[in-house]
């Protein structure tokens, strides 16, 4: 365990500790364990911890293609889980469109005012006429009884069945770069072409999360797999590093995913 815990930062110990408390209930009811919807920072850790053990190991799913939320179901090395023991439900939401227009925040807001938690709600998929989110199947007919409206727009909220769901159509472009340090300001500063300035100050406003988490110390040291999301810019995800130069900066081959506007 602490051999472990000192590969991650301190502030994700305690979902270390979750995840290893699943495992030791899985390997003593040798029975599977489902979560609820996970970040891929999270499933990396479940996976690290799993992957210590060997005689489990670790399935995803988020029903959508390209998902960055999904359920982990943890179990014996001999268990091959279907789709549907996930047990994900996905909705479709529909609302006058031709008047209003909602977007991600809306409707986020208006699920997490139902009184739960992020980590029950799956992807929410935004188009042009139609809303379609995942929900985890043991609260959803509490979901379907409750959302009537998002802000004043009325809505209609029916399961998705076979309808054809929405698909991502983000895209990662990669680029290498060079950096003194992995501090937080240095990288966006040099990822988004700001000055060190700009990007401290986006920092200290709390328009900065890594890892689906707001961070405002600029200098935040960020590792390989972290995610950053900078509002009015879009994603990074640090892919990983490449060595050092002759000058001794820091080679890092990055992700950007743009903010659609």
């Amino acid at each position: 365990m602490e051999h472990l815990i000192q590969h991650f930062r301190k502030d994700e110990q305690p979902f270390i500790e979750q995840v290893v408390g699943w495992q030791r209930e899985v390997e003593d009811r040798y029975a599977p364990k489902l979560t609820d919807f996970l970040d891929p920072r999270q499933r990396f850790i479940v996976a690290s911890v799993i992957g210590q053990s060997e005689g489990l190991h670790v399935s995803t799913e988020g029903i959508f293609n390209n998902p960055e939320r999904k359920r982990a179901l943890i179990a014996p090395s001999y268990f091959e889980p279907e789709q549907d023991e996930f047990q994900v439900t996905v909705f479709s939401l529909q609302y006058p469109s031709k008047f209003v227009q909602l977007r991600h925040p809306d409707v986020l807001g208006a699920l997490l005012s139902l009184g739960m938690d992020r980590s029950k709600y799956g992807d929410i998929r935004v188009a042009e006429n139609v809303i379609q989110f995942a929900v985890e199947a043991e609260v959803a007919d509490y979901v379907r009884a409750n959302l009537i409206s998002i802000g004043k727009v009325k809505v209609h909220i029916e399961e998705v069945g076979n309808a054809p769901l929405i698909q991502s159509e983000d895209q990662w472009l990669e680029k290498s770069c060079t950096v003194s340090s992995m501090r937080l300001d240095v990288v966006l500063s040099t990822v988004l072409n700001i000055s060190r300035q700009k990007s401290q100050s986006l920092i200290t406003a709390g328009r900065v999360k890594v890892n689906w988490t707001i961070r405002e110390g600029v200098a935040f040291e960020l590792q390989e797999g972290d995610i950053i999301s900078v509002r009015g810019f879009g994603r990074l995800k640090v892919i990983m590093t490449e060595g050092r130069t002759k000058k001794d900066k820091i080679r890092l081959q990055i992700g950007h995913l743009e903010q659609k506007m």
